[in-house]
């Protein structure tokens, strides 16, 4: 279905991804009065909380939902969870994206199971640029074998990178055999105590990475370990060394302190055989089992009868779909350019920031929340609320108020840098 319409502004605007942020902005759209339509390429809206569900996150109930997603909620009957508590991810579908996706001045307008293929402005290709922002963008969506096309005046790309997982090899490219191997390869946080038990409980597992994903993970496997003592623990890291690792101060984020501290005392106590620096090569399967293959520092070593890996190597924007639209990104980070210079791994936290900084040379487009951080795993909720309500206001003709900051993070996140 294409949306015939001489007036571009009678448009709606075009949101992809129906998770929190894409929800934000669409909530932010009706505060306004302006028209929306959202594809989602899932069965339904937040299905990567549904991939985690069984991780508690890092902030607050406070600090996970919308200003004007709550107010839509409160108005339609909804009960506030409690401010301070921590979340776990499910909890952020089941009492916060789901409702939201079912209120009345939202639902009609989310389109399930719709992939965005390609966006471009409408009859004009990359290179054109006459008349170029007076043009409606036009989206190409597959939906259940059935390719649509929707005219908007402005689009805003929300849909994340969790789909999009890195792979283990060393340098970012997948190693040799990891894609044959991927039956033994877990991309993501496997819910080890429970959904995925048997699948870990007496093996040998290889866990890549250094982030709070992969010491969350390892953190789990130990259970598994106190239960059945057949279970083996391998832990592979980039990082020169574990103390790497244990970076945040007792005064910043509780949850991810905590993570910390369990983990260094469980490497002290040899629960967990640690490489590192250890960089994969290859994957190679032998009798059920894979051999990895790879360089600790200087020597090449091999990690024998392994019989599952995971990898909690963070992930990537796709940018596929994006073809014939002009945007930019950083080279290093593949991030909204303007935010490179106050994303900082070391710090892990990144200012409040709106549309100024998320403005692409292509009038009308957006890209917020995860992926506007590219490869950077600093993005919280509440940044990407803000940028939301910035680009939102912005594209309302609100200008003032887009160039305000709304939200105020807490102190202590600050402390110490």
């Amino acid at each position: 279905m294409i949306y015939n319409n001489d007036n571009i502004n009678n448009l709606p605007v075009a949101i992809i991804g129906g998770g929190p942020v894409g929800l934000s902005a669409a909530s932010h759209l009706v505060s306004r009065n302006q028209p929306f339509i959202l594809f989602e390429s899932g069965e339904q809206v937040g299905t990567s909380f549904l991939d985690y569900g069984h991780v508690r996150l890092f902030s607050p109930w406070e600090y996970n939902i919308d200003p004007a997603s709550k107010k839509l909620l409160i108005e339609n009957g909804w009960n506030e969870p409690v401010p301070k508590r921590l979340p776990y991810a499910s909890d952020i579908f089941y009492e916060y994206i789901k409702p939201l996706s079912e209120h009345p001045d939202l639902k009609p307008h989310i389109h399930l199971k719709s992939e965005v293929i390609a966006i471009g402005r409408n009859n004009k290709d990359k290179r054109k640029s006459t008349n170029r922002n007076k043009t409606p963008f036009i989206l190409h969506v597959e939906s259940s074998g059935k390719r649509e096309s929707f005219l908007a005046k402005a689009v805003i790309d929300a849909s994340g990178t969790w789909q999009q997982q890195n792979p283990i090899g060393a340098g970012g490219i997948y190693a040799r055999g990891e894609k044959e191997s991927s039956k033994h390869i877990f991309y993501g946080i496997p819910d080890v105590l429970n959904k995925h038990e048997e699948r870990y409980i007496g093996k040998k597992t290889l866990v890549v990475g250094s982030g709070h994903s992969a010491v969350n993970t390892l953190i789990n496997l130990s259970e598994l370990k106190r239960k059945n003592p057949n279970t083996t623990i391998v832990w592979v890291l980039r990082k020169k060394e574990v103390s790497e690792t244990f970076s945040t101060p007792k005064d910043k984020i509780l949850g991810r302190y905590k993570l910390e501290e369990n983990i260094e005392q469980l490497v002290s106590k040899g629960y967990i055989e640690v490489h590192t620096p250890f960089y994969i090569n290859e994957v190679r399967q032998k009798n059920n089992k894979v051999n990895v293959l790879g360089k600790l520092g200087k020597e090449e070593q091999i990690i024998t009868n392994v019989d599952e890996i995971i990898s909690t190597t963070g992930s990537r924007p796709n940018f596929k779909f994006l073809r014939e639209i002009r945007f930019d990104r950083d080279p290093a980070i593949e991030c909204a350019p303007k935010l490179v210079d106050i994303i900082n791994p070391q710090k892990g936290i990144v200012p409040p920031h709106g549309e100024e900084r998320l403005r692409q040379p292509e009038e009308g487009f957006y890209i917020i929340g995860a992926k506007s951080f590219g490869r950077a795993s600093t993005f919280f909720l509440t940044t990407g609320y803000e940028q939301a309500r910035s680009v939102v206001s912005y594209l309302s003709e609100d200008i003032t108020s887009s160039h305000q900051t709304k939200i105020t993070l807490p102190s202590f996140w600050y402390e110490n840098e």
